[in-house]
């Protein structure tokens, strides 16, 4: 015995029919579950190809709704639903992951008692299998007007036209509202409709140029004289040229109108202060502070109200309104001319840190170097700089009340409020 234990003969046999029983008893129900397994896998794959094909019928709709598609824009009460099958590039039925997708678009309306605007229902089905993912679509209102920007421009410019635009806002000195001073969209301009545009917060518009503003933003010539002409259609009217010299004392100007040319200046030596108490309509071409040597300085207060100049003047020169360089300027208020504005007040516009709104309907606003200007210009604007930087910048705080028509365009978004997935 002691011999035979000693070889060890047969021991390895035995380790053998061991692991033989052992694999025997284990393999069937291993193959059964990598079975199983294959055929989840198959089932996981196919439910996840419909989620995410279901999913793209949501954010298909999500877009539809965000452009106010034609279809999306006939939703009423009577006709609250639309439901369409996605399609391919030739307008034939597209499958998504081999998918066929039907989509349903449903305008809520106050009865349904929800904080939403739509519901959508995404449906993925083949196979003799679906998924169905019901969404609920939340809309936001956020308003865009020609006072949000630092420079506002109608006209949708080539390429060539941008790269002059901001050449010219280089040759500003601008400041960020925010306070940044390493800011990537300070100083640049901007398509009103570029994803860009859209993806910049609201409190950083203050410091860029856009352009291709929407008509629907963007007051008309009669718009304005509408406007204004209610300010003035009972005040003190002039139809002739007409001067007012402040002849070195502060004076108070009533809403007036002159149906003519209007001459603003001061004689004296002394530093006189014109304070307007309402609106100012001119006809005609207006200087103020401007192109004579008998021009003394003086600040024109602005006090919250609007000279309104329906002159449609153009050209160097030949500018429907003018501002000379003795001139200082108090906001908050508004400066518009249909034509060509010249630019040049004395040190600073807007000096008791409220803002000017400065438009030139048709025209260029031509800025003058070495002014210091808080506020916010709209139209053409051409910088032309000798010496120095003109200082540029936007209210921090926007722009208070001035006397200038509520031309809002409202924008609505649209984001997912709630996403329920469930398998049908």
């Amino acid at each position: 015995m002691k011999k035979l234990v000693r070889d060890e003969k047969g021991a390895a046999l035995i380790l053998a029919l061991i692991l033989l029983l052992i694999g025997g008893l284990i393999s069937a129900a291993l193959l059964g579950h990598m079975g199983s397994g294959i055929l989840a896998g198959e089932v996981y794959e196919k439910r996840t190809a419909e989620l995410y094909a279901a999913d793209a019928g949501v954010e298909d709709a999500v877009w539809k709704i965000q452009h106010q598609v034609d279809e999306v824009k006939a939703l009423t009460q009577c006709y609250q639903d639309w439901t369409y099958n996605m399609i391919d590039a030739e307008g034939g039925v597209a499958e998504v992951n081999d998918k066929r997708v039907e989509v349903t678009i449903t305008l809520l309306t106050v009865e349904d008692d929800l904080p939403c605007d739509y519901r959508i229902v995404s449906t993925a089905s083949g196979d003799g299998s679906g998924t169905r993912i019901e969404a609920y679509i939340a809309g936001t209102i956020t308003y865009c007007s020609m006072l949000d920007h630092l420079i506002t421009i109608q006209e949708n410019l080539d390429e060539h036209e941008v790269e002059l635009l901001e050449k010219d806002l280089e040759k500003l000195n601008i400041t960020c509202p925010t306070g940044c001073t390493e800011c990537a969209v300070c100083g640049k301009a901007y398509d009103y409709n570029s994803d860009a545009y859209a993806s910049i917060p609201q409190e950083c518009k203050g410091c860029i140029a856009v352009y291709n503003l929407p008509a629907a933003g963007w007051p008309t010539v009669s718009d304005l004289s509408a406007r204004y002409w209610q300010d003035v259609e009972s005040a003190t009217h002039y139809y002739e040229d007409t001067e007012i010299d402040l002849e070195g004392n502060n004076v108070e100007l009533e809403p007036l109108y002159v149906d003519g040319e209007l001459v603003i200046k001061n004689s004296n030596s002394n530093n006189a202060t014109l304070i307007l108490t309402g609106t100012l309509y001119i006809t005609s071409n207006t200087t103020i502070c401007y192109g004579t040597s008998q021009n003394r300085e003086m600040t024109l207060d602005l006090n919250g109200q609007t000279i309104f100049v329906a002159s449609e003047s153009t050209g160097d020169g030949k500018e429907a309104l003018k501002i000379g360089d003795k001139c200082t300027i108090m906001g908050p208020g508004c400066i518009i001319a249909v034509g060509d504005i010249y630019f040049k007040p004395n040190a600073a516009a807007g000096a008791n840190v409220e803002p000017a709104f400065v438009l030139s309907v048709m025209g260029t606003t031509r800025v003058q170097p070495n002014i210091d200007f808080l506020g916010a210009i709209a139209g053409k604007v051409d910088v032309d700089v000798q010496s120095g930087k003109p200082i540029v910048n936007y209210p921090a705080g926007g722009f208070g009340p001035v006397n200038f028509p509520s031309l809002f365009e409202a924008n609505r978004s649209y984001g997912i409020y709630s996403w329920e997935v469930s398998q049908l």
